[in-house]
């Protein structure tokens, strides 16, 4: 009688085992039949096309705090020197990670100007980078100060930040003063597996108002968004998927240990008897 009652608890437990492995390869199937490529990938399954540029309204306009590199050159270089002394010194800070540094130039004041050696107070602000060399440029003739003299402007604080998931969340300076929206997320890495794709959100600050902007780069949209190129000052936030949600939630962590605590009891008992 005793040793048919040990073996009839032995073979419940082999089925309670076989069960317990079956539930394993059920949850491991589920887990992995539920990746989406669709949004797991960048424009999943778009066809070959073509689509126009939009250049439109890439020539951004002047803005208080901006910092505008101005060099002159004229038939004269020594004439010049005085004009290319921007009035803003490079400053260096250190932090924990790195020394970082801040490029001179000329910095737009709250009131919109900038002081240039001579001509002194400019208004800047709101003026493309045309306008506002063809006014110095103006200025320098009329004031017979060079001789056919050649005004170029850059920005030096033309920089977008990309946070959220991607490989390294970052605030990318851009030397050209061009970029796009995918542009920005390969400097920043890429984006990571748990991204949501189709729901990347783009801020941006426009004549005093806020923009927040979806945008879908699962779909082929995105090439003829008037937000595709960038502007200084975007900021794009990736966020997470579901699947990162749930990754780090409390029951996929208590998950895993319940489970083997189960296995290790279920070998244990058969073990014993």
């Amino acid at each position: 009688m005793k040793k048919s009652m040990i073996t009839y608890i032995s073979y419940y437990l082999r089925s309670i085992r076989a069960t317990y492995s079956v539930i394993l390869i059920i949850i491991f199937i589920s887990f992995t039949s539920c990746v989406n490529l669709k949004k797991a990938n960048n424009f999943y399954n778009v066809p070959e096309t073509e689509f126009k540029l939009n250049n439109e309204d890439l020539e951004p306009v002047i803005k208080k705090n901006d910092l505008l590199s101005i060099s002159v050159t004229s038939l004269n270089p020594e004439a010049t020197e005085v004009f290319n002394a921007s009035n803003v010194p490079v400053a260096q800070s250190s932090t924990s990670n790195r020394t970082t540094s801040e490029a001179s130039g000329y910095l737009v004041d709250q009131e919109g100007f900038i002081r240039f050696p001579i001509l002194g107070k400019i208004k800047a602000a709101e003026k493309s980078k045309q306008e506002l060399r063809e006014e110095i440029t103006q200025e320098l003739v009329n004031r017979k100060l060079l001789l056919e003299p050649i005004v170029d402007i850059r920005y030096l604080n033309f920089r977008v930040s990309v946070l959220g998931e991607v490989k390294n969340p970052t605030v990318v300076t851009i030397p050209s003063e061009k970029v796009t929206l995918l542009e920005a997320l390969g400097l920043a890495g890429d984006l990571t597996v748990y991204a949501n794709r189709d729901n990347i959100l783009l801020i941006r600050e426009e004549d005093n108002i806020r923009k927040l902007v979806r945008l879908d780069l699962t779909s082929d949209e995105i090439f003829t968004s008037p937000y595709y190129n960038l502007k200084s000052n975007d900021i794009i936030y990736v966020e997470a998927n579901k699947s990162k949600v749930a990754s780090t939630s409390r029951a996929n962590q208590w998950l895993p240990i319940i489970l083997s605590s189960l296995s290790l009891a279920v070998i244990a008992l058969d073990r014993f008897f």
